[in-house]
């Protein structure tokens, strides 16, 4: 300071700074609480990136994927709790004790004896335990799309079972029905399930079925929840009559 009170020139050409520095330190209290403020919200915005980073790495892509995925699963929750379902299937229902005709014809019961249902084993069941369900029998040359289709989708929203067997009898001028065609009939049942049957003893076939010649068509048996065949359509075609013959199943 020179004695004229002015403040030394600053030899080092830094511009002037009042300083002032408090006689008592408490004077510094709100300084500091702002300091430790400001590093608590520095320390809070670090710990966040941190965080985030491996989110934002690839930036918005990964949470809108994110985003998407949560919509999905909350919107297939939701369809399973309050979508539509299909009818349960009729259980514990006994034979019919006297049906109004003998067995093997309409209003009588299936006739007895031993099949295999197709899956990736031979399951041997007895015809009668199958019911309620409609068979499609194949015929030699038959054609199965459309009316496989439709049966498949009619017994899986009524809630019967939907059976494919081979008619195994011969015909002129055609080959027998194998297991592979049946399985290519069965993959036509897009909006149902067609589950094959084996019945090597033309059960069925030989009750039911016309006999097979060129130009035959899929027969169709509507079978109760009692094992009273309801209906037989021979050379069926699809359309809401055979729609509501399946349907009539579930009421017996």
């Amino acid at each position: 300071m020179r004695p004229d009170g002015d403040p030394d020139p600053d030899d080092y050409g830094l511009p002037h700074v009042d300083v002032v520095v408090p006689d008592d330190a408490r004077e510094l209290d709100r300084d500091v609480l702002a300091y430790r403020r400001e590093e608590r919200r520095r320390r809070r915005r670090r710990r966040l990136r941190r965080v985030a980073r491996p989110v934002t790495r690839f930036g918005v892509a990964i949470p809108i994927i994110a985003g998407a995925l949560l919509v999905a699963l909350i919107s297939g929750a939701l369809m399973t709790a309050f979508g539509p379902r299909p009818a349960p299937r009729p259980k514990g229902v006994a034979l019919a004790p006297s049906p109004t005709a003998a067995p093997g014809e309409i209003g009588g019961l299936l006739p007895a004896g031993a099949v295999n249902v197709v899956n990736r084993d031979k399951d041997a069941r007895d015809l009668r335990d199958l019911r309620p369900a409609v068979f499609g029998i194949v015929p030699p040359g038959a054609e199965c799309p459309g009316v496989v289709a439709a049966l498949a989708g009619s017994a899986h929203e009524y809630g019967v079972r939907f059976l494919l067997v081979a008619d195994p009898r011969a015909a002129a001028g055609r080959e027998p029905v194998s297991l592979k065609d049946i399985k290519a009939c069965a993959g036509t049942a897009h909006d149902g399930t067609a589950e094959i049957l084996e019945d090597s003893k033309a059960l069925l076939a030989g009750t039911y079925a016309p006999a097979p010649a060129a130009g035959s068509a899929l027969t169709a048996v509507f079978v109760q929840p009692d094992g009273v065949v309801k209906n037989v359509v021979a050379g069926a075609t699809p359309g809401p009559d055979l729609s509501q013959k399946v349907k009539s199943l579930r009421y017996g």
